[in-house]
């Protein structure tokens, strides 16, 4: 498996080599054109939103990352039928921040930045490249878009990104649901996982990581783009920093409410380790939810839903300000 994988990587790379390279002369070739218009532009294929999409996320991780380290560590506190986590250590996000700090040192507030900056490099790349890229096929002008063109466009991006990036983010969760506990580096814990857990267990969880990223980047890149074209067209307030963080700040919450209880599930999923002979406790999204509903009531279904709002808003923000700071730029 190990080899297929190696060397369907390997064409991967051959082929996307070859795009790059006829894509950079044609581009280039367009740069000695300036009478090419502008929706011919818009209409092309653009690697902007690639790079800059993949910056922004890694400057939003960075700086939000202690509080996604609490919204992991409350959501797998608490499981009723895993005795690991059984144990209510933390009441709320600030008394897991000051307990982890207090207990594990500062620099366990950012146990996994290492796959998390990874995991944003591909999955904010791809992200936001796919999502421009599909809209410019729908539609070349800011008014013209809809919500229903950007749900579906945010939904098939989200989809695919996050299956890429899914070894980085299991890395992740599992740094920082253990925190000191965790054995080994990055690199190490990969060979780990795939040694004693198969291609598979870089994978667990994948398909609520899909259905919770294809909720989330379905939501908020939509209710974010719609909420600017309206306060533009509007005339209330024009393309300004200010229009970019009303409309993150929108886009975060929308996000946080839709995607709590998949996200619950997902963080289980992943944090569970797979050994030869004992049943899985979640065998799915589904399974997962009901599980947790049943032995943990509704509202644990929301367990890390403030950590996970007041991440997903002033990443949201930093985000598309640092988004729209780059698209600015000229060369």
């Amino acid at each position: 498996m190990a080899e297929i994988f190696l060397f369907l990587l390997g064409r991967l790379q051959m082929k996307t080599l070859q795009w790059l390279r006829c894509y950079l002369v044609t581009h280039f070739m367009s740069l000695l054109q300036p009478e090419t218009t502008l929706s011919h532009e818009m209409s092309g294929l653009n690697w902007k939103p690639f790079v800059y999409g993949g910056l922004a996320s890694i400057v939003a991780e960075f700086g939000t990352f202690p509080v996604d380290l609490t919204k992991t560590r409350l959501q797998v506190q608490g499981q009723a039928i895993d005795a690991r986590f059984k144990e209510i250590k933390y009441k709320g996000m600030f008394h897991a921040l000051f307990r982890i700090y207090k207990e594990e040192g500062i620099l366990a507030l950012y146990s996994g930045i290492a796959p998390a900056i990874l995991r944003q490099a591909s999955y904010g790349t791809i992200k936001i490249g796919i999502y421009q890229s599909l809209k410019r096929l729908f539609v070349d002008r800011l008014e013209d878009e809809t919500l229903l063109i950007n749900m579906i466009c945010g939904v098939v991006s989200g989809v695919i990104s996050s299956t890429i990036a899914n070894p980085m983010d299991v890395l992740k969760i599992r740094m920082q649901a253990q925190g000191s506990l965790f054995q080994g580096g990055m690199i190490g814990s990969f060979i780990d996982i795939y040694q004693q857990e198969g291609t598979r267990g870089l994978w667990r969880g994948v398909v609520p990581t899909a259905q919770r990223a294809a909720i989330v980047v379905g939501v908020e890149l939509p209710v974010y783009d719609i909420t600017k074209k309206h306060l533009i067209m509007s005339g209330l307030l024009g393309d300004t920093i200010f229009t970019h963080f009303v409309s993150s700040f929108s886009c975060g919450l929308a996000g946080a409410l839709a995607s709590n209880p998949v996200d619950v599930v997902r963080t289980r999923m992943m944090n569970q380790r797979a050994i030869v002979g004992n049943m899985e406790l979640y065998k799915g999204t589904l399974d997962g939810l009901l599980k947790t509903w049943k032995s943990e009531g509704f509202f644990a279904l929301y367990k890390g839903f403030w950590p996970n709002w007041l991440r997903l808003g002033p990443w949201n923000i930093i985000f598309f300000i640092t988004y729209e700071q780059l698209k600015r730029l000229t060369f």
